[in-house]
């Protein structure tokens, strides 16, 4: 029995003994298990009645003592305790991409044997500990992708062994105060914080660095020159801060640079050609500064190059043969800058390019024939430039292609068939030259979801084919010569939002299964010979908010009672048709901003809701006879005007509006059919050259109007940038941060209102050009007229030459971009509208400057248009400021 006892004891004995012998780095685990919470694999595998934590999860060991603990991607959360700082002997720690909140605990620096600590990708909060001092073993320090404020401590300078640092994606502010006496850095990623102050010099010293990133902070000041003597650096980015001051030359002795990324900054002056020397460079990243002069040839000759991203800036230049040579070209963007000359015809053979973007420059010449050999072309952007030519047929079966966008250019030629762009979705070939039919093949690209082929020469009916791009949202094919039936063609279209077929001559009248483009809030269908009915399905339409134009088809009969489920209807156009009757179903149309029912045969009062418009210049009801304003006893504000006169008792009732149809119709039938018929045909003919100032008047507006007169103060004078023309300039700084100058016209005298705001319309709202002033909307409200442009920074060239105020440094490189754009700009006018343009007052308050100084040619109120037909046609008149008139005016 006392054997029996003994051997008891003796278990009991190994049992407390084995319970109480866990080392203490693993009684430190454990405690420090307490505040993270692990998962079930790891808490179920850390125990207490070990004798040792060597063989847990995550956990490695050296002479029985903790050397790792990695805990890396295992979604542990909680907070590290301080008894992380009882393990001496450690020298990594791993616990990246977790849920760990918290502090960082300042008895991390007791660990002082540590080389890795990496507790990247957390949700840590706090600073940086000062105990980290401790830790000159350390080697890599990864703290990227947390919560972590404060500034960068100078004690970080005190490691001496740090090779990698990257601390991103963090909100540490301050400037860069540390020092390393001793640089061994190789990386350094401080990027996505909010660091400010200067690049430090001592950079320079880092001769090991390879990768260099700081993008998204708020350094200021110049790139410094040390950073020309890292040889080893590959990475090298800078991007979106608030640098100056030029791109160092320096830069090109980094001979083992493969990226080079400077964008979104105000860096100024020319690109050196030492960046040449770079000949491992892959990515050259420069856009969004104030660059300017010519773009270094031989930087075109580096065989790596892959992404060249200049875009936005003032660059000039001309792109060299040896471009078509680049075997891994596969980005390359220019847009908005001024390089000039040919594409090379080669560009593309060898390159196995996915996007080129050229927009908004001054290229001339073709399209280069093989742009898609690569057969990996998604996205081909050349608009707004002067090529001329035709469309490449690689273009059009170019399997890879998404994005064609080849607007304001003088292409010529048939469209080429597009059926192999399966995944063709965006196709802009607007403003050419282009001519014969629609192919049918373009039916096949059946994730087409934008085409705007406006403004061409395109005829002949819409293929059916075109039927099948379900997916299709915004159609525009106006301005062509278009015919047929189009609406039956495109009713099975249920995703389309916009529709503008107006100005063709398409027939065969409104079809009943239009109510099935329920999803339209813009419907063009103007200045077409649709003929008969306006149909009751139009009221289906009620999405319907941007505009309803049906002006000029030879409709017929009343206005059907549904159009007044059209709530949100902001611009309606009904204008130069023959639709009789009354007004009254337009009396819910409280959304209105534009109206035109000139020229049509209603009768009866004009709806309360839209007596609003009467006030409008040319009135929306002018050839209406057998309209009146009806006013209620004792409104003394409600009087008649020279198009509206007051309806009398029976005409409120409609009688005398039938007596008068009925004489009409039995005593001057057959004359008034044949003029009405002389007038249609003589319209149709001519365009209406006389009326066609206040169609095109009448053109879409903006819902704009309520915000502009909010943000202006209903026009107070505190607002006023400027004169010109006939009215006053204010800035309007809308709540979505748009920026306007609105023109607010105002006379007294209604025809010189008229005249200006048509002569304004008429030539800016059909040109484009980067040197011109853009119209971005117009609209009229009663005495006055509005127009938004866009809003210049820099004011006028005036201001800036003789402001009183501060005015910008005006280098002579700025003063012969500003010359250079001026004279590109008129270049356009003079030789590139149809018909040209004289300005006839050309003077520096005419020359508005943007925030890179780019020069905007404005004030087309005095603009005369010079028809290509017979002197003996052109006015006479003398209009513009003496010693600033045209020399072409002279000439004529």
């Amino acid at each position: 029995m006392g054997l029996i006892l003994w051997h008891w004891l003796l278990l009991l004995f190994n049992l407390v003994s084995l319970c109480c012998s866990l080392s203490s780095d693993g009684l430190a685990l454990l405690a420090l298990s307490k505040r993270l919470i692990l998962p079930d694999m790891i808490s179920s595998n850390w125990s207490s009645y070990d004798s040792t934590p060597c063989r847990w999860k995550g956990v490695q060991c050296k002479m029985n003592s903790v050397a790792h603990l990695n805990l890396s991607y295992y979604g542990v959360s909680g907070s590290i305790g301080p008894e992380i700082g009882r393990m001496k002997y450690l020298e990594q720690i791993n616990l990246s991409r977790n849920n760990i909140s918290g502090l960082i605990p300042p008895e991390l620096g007791n660990c002082t044997l540590l080389t890795l600590l990496d507790l990247s990708n957390n949700s840590l909060s706090g600073g940086i500990p000062a105990s980290f001092m401790n830790l000159k073993k350390l080697s890599q320090l990864y703290l990227s992708g947390n919560q972590l404020n404060g500034s960068l401590p100078k004690s970080l300078s005190n490691m001496e062994g740090l090779r990698l640092l990257h601390v991103s994606r963090n909100s540490f502010t301050g400037d860069i105060s540390f020092i390393f006496k001793t640089c061994k850095l190789e990386e350094f990623a401080l990027s996505s914080n909010q660091i400010s102050g200067k690049i430090p010099e001592w950079l320079g010293n880092c001769s090991s660095l390879t990768t260099l990133g700081f993008y998204n902070n708020s350094l200021s000041g110049k790139i410094p020159t040390s950073l020309g003597l890292l040889r080893n650096l590959s990475i090298l980015v800078l991007t979106k801060n608030s640098l100056t001051g030029p791109i160092p030359p320096e830069i090109g002795n980094c001979r083992s640079l493969e990226s080079l990324e400077l964008d979104a900054n105000h860096l100024e002056g020319t690109v050196p050609k030492q960046l040449a020397n770079l000949s491992r460079l892959k990515r050259l990243f420069l856009f969004e500064n104030h660059l300017t002069g010519e773009f270094p040839q031989d930087i075109w000759g580096i065989q790596s190059l892959e992404n060249v991203l200049l875009y936005r800036n003032n660059l000039s230049g001309w792109l060299p043969p040896i471009l078509a040579e680049l075997k891994h070209l596969q980005y390359v963007k220019l847009f908005d800058n001024l390089f000039t000359g040919v594409i090379p015809p080669g560009f593309g053979m060898s390159s196995p390019l996915i996007e080129i973007d050229f927009t908004n420059n001054i290229f001339v010449g073709g399209i280069p024939p093989n742009i898609c050999s690569g057969n990996r072309l998604e996205v081909l952007i050349l608009g707004n430039n002067f090529l001329n030519g035709t469309i490449p047929s690689s273009v059009a079966n170019c399997p890879s292609m998404v994005r064609v966008r080849l607007q304001n250019n003088s292409l010529i030629g048939v469209v080429p068939q597009f059926g192999h762009c399966a995944n063709l979705n965006f196709i802009d070939l607007s403003h050419n030259f282009l001519s014969g039919h629609i192919p049918a093949s373009l039916g096949r690209c059946v994730k087409m979801a934008s085409l705007d082929w406006s403004k061409n020469k395109l005829a002949g009916p819409i293929p059916p084919e075109l039927g099948q791009l379900v997916k299709l949202e915004i159609l525009d094919l106006s301005h062509n010569s278009l015919n047929g039936s189009a609406l039956i063609t495109l009713c099975s279209l249920k995703h389309m939002s916009k529709l503008r077929l107006q100005e063709n001559k398409f027939s065969g009248g409104i079809p009943d299964c239009i109510s099935q483009l329920n999803m339209l809030i813009e419907l063009q269908l103007g200045g077409n010979v649709l003929g008969g009915n306006l149909p009751s399905s139009v009221g289906s339409l009620e999405k319907l908010s941007i505009a309803l134009n049906l002006s000029s088809n030879g409709l017929m009969g009343d206005i059907p009672s549904q159009l007044g489920n059209l709530v949100d209807l902001a611009s309606l156009d009904l204008s130069f048709n023959n639709l009789s009757g009354g007004l009254d179903s337009l009396r819910n149309l409280g959304s209105l901003y534009v109206l035109n029912l000139s020229f049509n045969r209603f009768s009866g009062p004009v709806p309360e809701n839209l007596i609003q418009f009467m006030n409008s210049t040319p009135s929306p009801f002018n050839g209406n006879s057998g309209l009146c304003v009806s006013c209620d006893n004792g409104d003394s504000s409600c009087k008649e005007d020279n198009v509206l006169k007051l309806c009398s008792p029976l005409s409120k009732r409609g009688v005398v509006g039938r007596v008068k149809i009925a004489v009409i119709c039995l005593g001057s039938a057959l004359v008034g059919a044949f003029l009405v018929l002389c007038i249609f045909l003589k319209y149709r003919c001519s365009k209406t050259k006389v009326d066609e100032g206040l169609t095109k008047f009448f053109r879409e507006s903006s819902s704009k109007l309520i915000e502009v007169i909010e943000s202006t103060e209903n026009f107070d004078d505190k607002y006023i940038i400027g004169t010109g023309g006939h009215g006053t300039v204010y800035k309007a700084t809308l709540r979505s941060g748009e920026v306007y100058a609105v023109k607010k016209l105002v006379s007294s005298a209604t025809k010189i209102l008229n005249a200006s705001m048509i002569r304004e319309m008429n030539t800016l709202g059909h040109i484009r050009h980067r040197n011109l002033v853009k119209l971005k909307d117009f609209l009229l409200k009663r005495e006055y007229g509005l127009i938004l442009y866009e809003f210049m920074e820099k004011g006028s060239l005036h201001d800036v030459l003789h402001g009183t105020e501060p005015a910008p440094v005006l280098e002579w490189s700025i003063r012969y971009n500003i010359a250079l754009g001026t004279a590109h700009g008129l270049a356009y006018l003079h030789n590139d509208c149809q018909p040209a343009i004289i300005h006839r007052d050309i003077k520096p308050k005419n020359i508005l400057l943007d925030k890179d100084m780019v020069p905007h040619i404005s004030d087309f109120g005095i603009a005369k248009i010079i028809d290509q037909s017979p002197p003996a046609a052109l006015t006479t008149g003398i209009v513009g400021t003496i010693g600033y008139m045209a020399p072409g005016i002279n000439r004529r």
